[in-house]
C-alpha cells in the first residue's frame, strides 16, 4: 500500500506565507519533538507567496469556473443523475447562523495495485469493476456530485491521474507517498477558489518504527465570500479562516494494536501542535483507521484518552470479527472482551511512546456522523454508519471524519443500508468505482453562530 520509494510531495499551490510573530517578521517553521523518548523528524514545508500573480485575473478567473461548475452540478442533481441511493440527513441543531460551511470527503479509492493482487476479496466483482481506467472516472464523477469543498483519499497510487482530471473543475492537490515495497498513499485535494495552501507537513511512520504507513497534513487558508477573493489573497497571513485538515491511513493489521496506537498518538500530537502554531484553529481527522466504532480506538479519539493494559494488543481496533457479526455487535454497541494479553514494554513503547499505561491526546475530538442523528437501517447506536467498507472477507466501519469543538456539523450524507450494499454483489460495482464508500459531511465555523 504504497510507492517503492518515497516519492516527493506534489504541490500544486504555493502562493502564502506562514504566519509572522509580534515584530512583524516571518515565523521559520521548526521541526518539533512530540514526544519526550522519540525525536520526530517529519518533513515540514512551508509555503511562500508569488509576488509577481496577478489576483484580480485570478479571482476573476476561478470565481466564474467555482460558479459555473456550481450550476453543472445543480442541474445534473435535478435530473437525476446523481448518486441518489445516497441521502443528506441534516442536524437537529439549529445551524441557520453559520454561514461558512466546508464540504469534507474522506474516501478510500482502493489503490489499483491492491485491487490487483487481493483477488480473494473481490469473488463475484467482475474485473471490467476493478479496472483502474474504468473505476478513475467513476470516482471522480461520484466526488465530484458531492460538491465538495476538500477531498481526502486514501489508497491512492495514481495521483497524476486524480491531479488531472480533478484539476479541470477547479482542485489542488499533494500527494504523499509511502515507503518501502508497496506503492499508494494519500493525497488531500481543495477547491482552489475556496482556499489557499499555507502549509504541508507529513509524517512518515517508519522513522519510528511504525510500519511504512504515512499521514499528511495541510493549513488551510478559507476565504468566506469569494468575490473578495483578490482582497483576501493579498492579506492572506493574517485574514479569512484557517483549517487544518489532517489525512491517514492506519495499519491494516488487525493483531497489532500497539503500532495502530502509536500511529495514532503522533498523528493527533501533531495534529494539536500545528493548531497551536497557527493561532488554535479547527482541526479536521479523517482518514481509513482500519478500527470499528466499537474498538479501543474510537474510544482513544472520542474520550482522548486510554488505559490500554485494559485491553488486549490483539483486539484494539475490533477487527478480529467477522463480517456479520461485526455489523450485529456495531446495531448492540457492545463487544464481549477476550481475555486480556500481557503488554510487553517494547509493546508500550510503541503504543505510548514511553513505559506507561495511559494513552492521552489534547484535542477534543468529535464524529461528524456520530452528531447528525440518523436510521437504523444505516447507523449503529453510536451513530456511525452501518458500513463504510463491503467486500467477500469484511463488512463494517472503518472510514471517519472527527473535527474539534470550533466546527459544527450541517449534514452527512448516509451510506447505504445492509440490504442495498448486498445487492450490488460486492464493492466495487458498476455504480460505486471502490471497496469503500465515502464518507461525506458538511462542517460550519462554530464562533459565527455564537
Amino acid at each position: 500500500m504504497g510507492h517503492s520509494g518515497d516519492n516527493p510531495t506534489a504541490t500544486a499551490e504555493r502562493f502564502s506565507p506562514p504566519p509572522t510573530n509580534s515584530s512583524g517578521q516571518r515565523r521559520r517553521k521548526k521541526q518539533k519533538v512530540i514526544s519526550t523518548d522519540t525525536e520526530i523528524r517529519i518533513r515540514v514545508q512551508t509555503l511562500k507567496p508569488e509576488l509577481t500573480r496577478t489576483f484580480s485575473s485570478y479571482t476573476h478567473r476561478h470565481t466564474s469556473s467555482y460558479v459555473r461548475s456550481q450550476e453543472r452540478s445543480r442541474k445534473k442533481s435535478r435530473s437525476g443523475r446523481s448518486h441518489s441511493q445516497r441521502k443528506w440527513t441534516y442536524s437537529a441543531r439549529d445551524v441557520s447562523n453559520y454561514n461558512d460551511r466546508v464540504v469534507i470527503v474522506s474516501y478510500n479509492i482502493l489503490g489499483d495495485e491492491n485491487a490487483t493482487k487481493h483477488p480473494e476479496l473481490y469473488r463475484g466483482v467482475s474485473p471490467k469493476y476493478l479496472d483502474w481506467e474504468y473505476r478513475k472516472k467513476l470516482l471522480c464523477e461520484e466526488v465530484k456530485g458531492y460538491q465538495a469543498s476538500i477531498l481526502c483519499f486514501q489508497e491512492v497510487d495514481h495521483f497524476d491521474d486524480l491531479n488531472e482530471i480533478l484539476g479541470r473543475v477547479g482542485f489542488r492537490g499533494l500527494y504523499k507517498a509511502r515507503a518501502g515495497e508497496t506503492r499508494d498513499g494519500c493525497a488531500i485535494f481543495w477547491r482552489a477558489e475556496l482556499f489557499t495552501l499555507l502549509h504541508e507537513e507529513n509524517i512518515e511512520f517508519q522513522r519510528f518504527g511504525l510500519r511504512n504507513n504515512i499521514a499528511q497534513f495541510c493549513v488551510l487558508k478559507y476565504y468566506s465570500s469569494l468575490h473578495n477573493l483578490c482582497i483576501h489573497v493579498y492579506f492572506s497571513a493574517t485574514s479569512g479562516r484557517s483549517l487544518i485538515v489532517g489525512n491517514i491511513h492506519v495499519l491494516y493489521n488487525p493483531k497489532r494494536g500497539d503500532i495502530k496506537l502509536g500511529q495514532m498518538r503522533i498523528f493527533l500530537e501533531k495534529a494539536y501542535e500545528l493548531s497551536q502554531e497557527w493561532g488554535g484553529v479547527p482541526v479536521v481527522i479523517t482518514g481509513d483507521l482500519n478500527s470499528l466504532p466499537q474498538s479501543a480506538m474510537y474510544q482513544f479519539l472520542a474520550s482522548s484518552k486510554l488505559h490500554i493494559q485494559q485491553h488486549d494488543r490483539r483486539h484494539i481496533s475490533g477487527q478480529i470479527f467477522p463480517s456479520k457479526y461485526a455489523v450485529s455487535q456495531s446495531r448492540g454497541n457492545h463487544v464481549t472482551r477476550p481475555s486480556l494479553n500481557r503488554w510487553t514494554d517494547e509493546e508500550l513503547m510503541l503504543a505510548t511512546g514511553s513505559r506507561l499505561s495511559s494513552l492521552r491526546h489534547h484535542l477534543k475530538l468529535c464524529s461528524a456522523y456520530a452528531e447528525v442523528p440518523g436510521s437504523s437501517k444505516v447507523r449503529d447506536k453510536i451513530g456511525e454508519p452501518l458500513a463504510t467498507s463491503y467486500h467477500s472477507l469484511f463488512t463494517g466501519t472503518v472510514d471517519y471524519i472527527w473535527h474539534t469543538l470550533d466546527l459544527v456539523p450541517v449534514k452527512v450524507l448516509e451510506t447505504l443500508s445492509m440490504d442495498s450494499l448486498k445487492q450490488t454483489g460486492g464493492l466495487p460495482s458498476k455504480k460505486w468505482g471502490s471497496d469503500h464508500l465515502a464518507v461525506v459531511c458538511e462542517l460550519a465555523f462554530a464562533d459565527e453562530g455564537d
